[in-house]
């Protein structure tokens, strides 16, 4: 599908199955959250697989080496321990093996947006702001926003989430307007 033609629920699919596949989704897991069939699910989960050999690898280098170290790292080196991963239930080192995939990905997007969320807040008492920021969740923050100083406030934070952390692929941030969340 050419990138303009692409729907929201295309792009909410596509995300379920890369990030879902990235930290270790099961068929089960996948085919419940597209509301398809195991089969189906199994079947994206190795394409995906095979047509992305590097993800693949990157996934089981990470999980090789949390159970020779016993710890993975973020970007910014912050550090979680899985013991998990020498468990001798099957179950709980499959866990471990999850947790291995999805902590250098999701803790490092968890770190750049505590970054943010400090940087946003100093910048709008630099800039004298009344507007604040009232909430993170995941990947979002939340302001509650004085409407004179709404372009101000948008400007600030779009510069700061995608200047917060360079990286070989830029950051990008959406930013949405309403009255309520």
């Amino acid at each position: 599908v050419p990138m303009e033609e692409v729907t929201k629920e295309q792009r909410s699919a596509a995300k379920a199955v890369n990030f879902g596949i990235v930290y270790g989704i099961s068929d089960f897991g996948l085919a419940e959250q597209l509301g398809i069939g195991r089969k189906k699910a199994k079947q994206y989960i190795e394409q995906y697989k095979e047509k992305y050999m590097g993800i693949k690898n990157f996934m089981d280098n990470i999980v090789e080496e949390a159970k020779k170290r016993g710890y993975v790292e973020t970007l910014f080196h912050r550090r979680r321990e899985i013991p998990e991963l020498s468990s001798n239930n099957y179950m709980v080192r499959q866990f471990g093996a999850r947790v291995a995939m999805n902590t250098p990905i999701q803790g490092t997007s968890a770190d750049i947006i505590k970054i943010a969320m400090v940087e946003a807040s100093k910048k709008l008492k630099e800039n004298h702001m009344k507007s604040k920021m009232i909430l993170q969740v995941h990947d979002e923050l939340i302001f509650d926003v004085f409407k004179d100083e709404l372009d101000m406030v948008k400007e600030i934070v779009k510069e700061t989430m995608e200047g917060v952390c360079k990286m070989s692929v830029p950051l990008k941030v959406d930013i949405e307007v309403g009255t309520d969340w």
